[in-house]
């Protein structure tokens, strides 16, 4: 076993690590952005206003949910373990200099994220009991020619349901118990019970289900992490221009574990990338399949929404986790990174409050993981074996919710792992191979539609004449 557990970390390091998904990830997202001309930061204002304030598009069509539900589907997923335990990490392995390196990621991916919904609406289908289906696994088979499309199609679509066992389920199942054990003395039993129950009756329902669950419970489980992140900045306000000091600065110098100024420096870097791409999943596909589900008069619109979903993630949550941990000075504390956020939380704030919020905060990501992330297994799944077969993988998810909260997971941490990486490789081959399309097909939308105000009749008009792949 033991060996078997270093054959893993060892794969899980070379995917995660600096010669393979991290570099094509972010240059990914370099190439995108310069292809899309910059549009995560030209329509970053209409975006955001399209996505939380109208929350429906007008005249839409298609899809099962909203397109604001189809963001808080993505960011039930996205917002996770990853946005306190992961932020912790980097930072206490890279030094400050890596949370630098994690609002590059962000950045450069919204044009990662843009592009995979995009395509995920674009290419989107409809299966056998009437519900939308897309992301990579159709994108993939759909928009690229010859057998090359139709093999990464099957290789994303093994690699996410693999994947959502692992790192969509039991990792996060197995926070809930323990996090609800230690804070509250909840026995891990009964909240392996009341957790396979609930996400049961959630899951079974389907996306319909699903997007009104997230929908309400993703924007309270944010606000109330963010709040209490912001109350420890304003009491420690004095301390914030020389913590984000001491992030600039170090983004280039570093601080990390590593033995030299070199090797400190990429340190910093490698943790920055890896973290904030696990987070916020821009380029790995994932967030996809959720908007495809959305309802839209075109899929440059959902993908300006799903694109918020990236600047939410990484920009405001990790940030708030990132900018607690220097500004109160705990970021290099001899303990854990699993701790490292409840000892900033409980120095910013009075009494027990900061052990409370942290441990709520990561039972509630992590709840809202699963939800997110059994949807993404669920369409993959009917694209290996059709709609038929959903119903068995939403009873043996539901099952492996319980199994995941009660045994150790030392080998399904790192299996988990590997899977999330390798399941971006064909997604990311396909954006770079499609890209032409997804800039040409914005710059004309764009240019007829640049505040995101047009109606179905006009999108439909002045789309009539676009020059297709």
């Amino acid at each position: 076993m033991e060996t078997l557990q270093k054959t893993l970390d060892a794969i899980a390091g070379f995917v995660w690590g600096p010669w393979l998904l991290i570099p094509l990830l972010l240059l990914t997202g370099l190439w995108l952005t310069v292809k899309l001309r910059g549009i995560q930061f030209r329509t970053l204002g209409s975006a955001l206003r399209l996505a939380l304030l109208e929350r429906r598009d007008d005249d839409a069509e298609g899809g099962d949910i909203s397109q604001y539900q189809a963001l808080t589907t993505a960011l039930a997923a996205t917002v996770g373990v990853g946005n306190i335990v992961g932020v912790a990490t980097a930072i206490a392995v890279g030094g400050p200099g890596a949370l630098f390196w994690m609002w590059v990621t962000g950045l450069v991916g919204m044009a990662s994220k843009y592009s995979e919904a995009f395509l995920a609406v674009r290419f989107r289908t409809v299966d056998a009991k009437g519900e939308a289906s897309g992301g990579p696994q159709y994108y993939l088979k759909r928009a690229l020619p010859g057998g090359w499309g139709v093999a990464l199609s099957v290789m994303f679509a093994v690699f996410a349901v693999l994947a959502s066992f692992g790192i969509g389920n039991m990792t996060q199942g197995n926070a809930v118990a323990a996090n609800l054990h230690d804070a509250f003395g909840v026995p891990v039993t009964i909240s392996a019970v009341v957790m396979a129950v609930f996400v049961g009756l959630v899951i079974l329902g389907g996306i319909r289900v699903i997007g009104t669950v997230t929908a309400a419970f993703v924007p309270i489980m944010i606000v109330f992490y963010v709040l209490g992140a912001l109350y420890i900045l304003l009491v420690n306000i004095a301390d914030l221009p020389g913590a984000l000091g001491l992030i600039f600065g170090q983004a280039f110098t570093g601080s990390g574990m590593a033995g030299g100024a070199l090797g400190s420096f990429m340190l910093a870097v490698q943790m920055g990338v890896a973290r904030g791409i696990f987070s916020n999943e821009s380029g790995m596909g994932s967030a996809a399949i959720a908007a495809a589900a959305a309802q839209t008069t075109h899929p440059v619109r959902q993908g300006l929404v799903s694109m918020t979903q990236t600047f939410i993630d990484t920009l405001v949550v990790v940030s708030c986790t990132g900018l607690v941990l220097v500004t109160t000075g705990v970021w290099d504390a001899d303990a854990s990174p699993a701790v490292l956020t409840s000892m900033a939380f409980s120095h910013g704030l009075p009494g027990q409050w900061g052990g409370y919020v942290v441990a709520i905060g990561v039972i509630l990501f992590a709840f809202s993981t699963i939800l997110g992330w059994s949807y993404y297994g669920d369409r993959c799944v009917e694209r290996l074996f059709g709609a038929r077969a959903t119903i068995f993988y939403r009873i043996a998810f539901t099952v492996v919710v319980y199994i995941g909260a009660t045994v150790p997971l030392g080998i399904v941490w790192s299996f988990a792992d590997i899977m999330n990486g390798l399941m971006a490789l064909p997604n990311l081959i396909g954006l770079l191979a499609l890209s032409g399309l997804i800039a040409r097909e914005t710059a004309h939308y764009l240019k007829h539609d640049p505040k995101l105000r047009a109606k179905k009749a006009d999108v439909d008009a002045f789309m009539a004449d676009r020059v297709d792949a």
